[in-house]
């Protein structure tokens, strides 16, 4: 049974993206894809989302090419994939959304592998709060869950919101997201309320290029200095990135610890960093181990 090292469960996207640097059309993208092809620097993952039989072939191969296996990618004949459209030319950290198809993702309803159920640790992305219910719902009892969340979701679907968020061991939020779930403007306040009321392990908040603040379950940890990037080309998937690179560490040493959970967030950091470098995942196809490590380790520097 080949089992990975993380299952991850999100959106698979075509997207169009408009930034000061030029128009990319039908990009891939997709929380899921993101997240994958980042965590895969460091572990196994393997990817649960659903696709129409419009989305090319290329990218399939891109996505085996890191080592992702496909065993839960459903491609649905005859459906076209979701499809997104937006730009960043008011505010790089902040989207605006011009079309959304949700085409074949409207009916998302995940299948998971049976090898996919042992997996160690899990990774949803922002999809439906319902959806990530039953995919935790499915794993084993001791699988390692990350979550992360969107606004659309706080005002949409904040009960089941916060049923995921009591049965996960770490939430990612960005600094947009908690404000508006705590209706609380200073974070340290917000961190705080949301470890209080649901008590995960960690709280990982992101504050795009201010970083990043850890919380635990002792209170406020640390915050975390983002890597300084002069040439933000492409902020999509960012966070999932960032996910991506935690959760890869998080597989390659075990469960987050007050010791470790500081590293964990540089190898997010740095992920993201790259990412935001070019359009869609291009700034991950020829990156290398060695080159993330390198940038953990400027990540360290800076924090001294």
């Amino acid at each position: 049974m080949n089992i990975p090292d993380i299952a991850a469960v999100g959106s698979i996207a075509l997207d169009t993206v408009t930034t000061h640097y030029g128009t990319h059309e039908n990009c891939l993208g997709g929380s899921a894809v993101y997240f994958s092809i980042s965590a895969s620097f460091q572990a196994k993952v393997g990817l649960i989302g659903v696709a129409g039989d419009d989305f090319p072939a290329e990218h399939v191969e891109l996505l085996r090419s890191k080592g992702v296996d496909l065993e839960g990618l459903e491609i649905v004949k005859g459906a076209k994939t979701f499809r997104w459209s937006g730009s960043y030319m008011n505010d790089v950290n902040a989207a605006d959304t011009h079309c959304t198809m949700l085409n074949v993702f409207a009916t998302f309803d995940p299948k998971i592998p049976e090898s996919y159920k042992k997996a160690p640790n899990l990774f949803l992305a922002n999809i439906l709060p319902s959806l990530q219910l039953n995919v935790i719902d499915k794993m084993d009892k001791g699988c390692y869950k990350v979550c992360d969340t969107m606004n659309f979701y706080i005002n949409s679907a904040r009960e089941e919101l916060e049923k995921v968020f009591e049965k996960v061991n770490v939430i990612v939020m960005n600094d947009g997201e908690i404000k508006m779930f705590t209706d609380c403007e200073n974070l340290i306040t917000a961190g705080k309320t949301v470890m209080s009321r649901f008590n995960p392990e960690y709280l990982l908040l992101k504050k795009g290029e201010h970083g990043s603040l850890i919380f635990g379950r002792e209170g406020f940890i640390k915050a975390v200095p983002a890597f300084p990037t002069e040439k933000v080309v492409d902020p999509t998937g960012a966070g999932d990135s960032f996910a991506g690179g935690v959760l890869g560490f998080i597989a390659r040493k075990g469960r987050l610890t007050n010791e470790n959970v500081t590293e964990a967030v540089r190898y997010g950091t740095a992920m993201g960093s790259f990412l935001v470098t070019a359009f869609s995942i291009d700034a991950f196809r020829d990156l290398s181990l060695n080159k993330i490590e390198e940038r953990v380790e400027a990540l360290r520097f800076l924090a001294d």
